[in-house]
């Protein structure tokens, strides 16, 4: 198959999504596709969709160029230039699928996935819509508890709008201040203080002007990935220090990673449930990851739904696979061929 590796863009979550990119595109190569890692944003100069999938081909090399891009990202995206780069519509319409590696926003949020839509152009991952609401936790917040999925209790504040007094909403610290539609735990914090509590909402609002803020849960850390609407092996993530932030997600040995998790039959078969149930509730298609905490009594509790989870050598869904027998590239492949049922309809 012919396939554009569409990765980079401009969301805080751009170097993960290059890493993401290239190992997707290694992959897909070592078994025989004609893959090819494009940066959403800068594009390429040049390219030609009818010989860009032929030939020799270095990875390396095209995810070095792309990285080039990074300290430029923020002039470009000030300069007002169009979001999608030089040849890249016409690659992607050139390829058999778009396998999105893309992470945070303008790519996660479902914007890309529409336009897509609109041009005919088939892409790995759920729709359009599923991923606007994933990716805003305050409505997946609100879809959860609809839908018998357990969340922390929270609440979404506007910057300039609403009080930020945690007793206007019945709320007392600890609590957790996020941004609302950011990724990768970019701007996420854990607050304790009233001095902690202020200064967390500064650093939110910096990356976005709506933010979420939520009981403080103490407890294990868990992720599930969901594909094909099955719940994958539970992996618990045991940060060495700290929480499960942007550093300890993507540094090697920053964290302790067990899958399957070690928890009972009933505990393992309900926090599956739950991300099942999850996945439903959002309209999810294809795959998706979700995250959970779960407290000393076992009480759990669904975070967030990531529907574009990360594919670099330390993320988790490649992980919950290989417990099942299903390594990196096969993986790959995978998410490609559930992805594509939807267009042979």
């Amino acid at each position: 198959m012919k396939i554009v590796v569409l990765a980079a863009g401009t969301s805080t979550e751009r170097e993960v999504s290059i890493v993401s990119g290239t190992e997707v595109c290694k992959a897909l190569r070592s078994r025989g596709h004609q893959a090819i890692l494009v940066d959403v944003f800068f594009g390429k100069e040049g390219a030609d969709p009818a010989t860009a999938f032929d030939g020799d081909y270095d990875v390396d090399v095209e995810a070095a160029y792309i990285s080039s891009f990074n300290a430029q990202v923020k002039d470009a995206v000030a300069s007002g230039r169009e979001f999608f780069g030089p040849g890249v519509i016409e690659l992607c319409k050139a390829a058999d699928v778009v396998f999105m590696a893309l992470h945070g926003a303008n790519g996660e949020d479902g914007r890309v996935q529409a336009y897509f839509d609109l041009c005919g152009i088939p892409y790995t991952g759920t729709g359009y819509l599923s991923s606007a609401m994933a990716m805003d936790k305050g409505i997946t917040k609100k879809i959860f508890r609809t839908s018998g999925v357990p969340t922390p209790r929270g609440v979404e504040l506007k910057k300039g709008k609403d009080s930020m007094n945690l007793a206007d909403y019945n709320m007392e610290l600890p609590v957790v201040v996020k941004t609302c539609c950011g990724g990768s735990s970019v701007g996420v914090y854990i607050t304790k203080t009233p001095e902690e509590y202020e200064e967390a909402l500064k650093g939110a609002f910096s990356y976005e002007d709506e933010v979420v803020v939520e009981e403080y849960i103490e407890g294990r850390e868990f992720s599930v990935g969901v594909v094909d609407g099955k719940a994958y092996p539970i992996i618990e993530i045991a940060p060495v220090e700290g929480f499960y932030d942007y550093k300890n997600k993507y540094s090697a040995g920053a964290t302790i990673d067990t899958c399957p998790a070690v928890l009972t039959e009933e505990q393992t078969r309900q926090m599956q449930t739950y991300a099942e149930a999850g996945c439903k509730a959002l309209a999810v298609e294809g795959y998706a990851r979700l995250d959970f905490l779960m407290k000393e009594d076992g009480s759990m509790y669904c975070l967030e739904a990531n529907t574009l989870p990360g594919m670099t050598p330390t993320s988790l869904l490649p992980q919950e696979a290989a417990v099942l027998g299903i390594d990196y590239a096969q993986l790959c492949e995978k998410l490609i061929e559930i992805s594509m049922r939807k267009y042979q309809k």
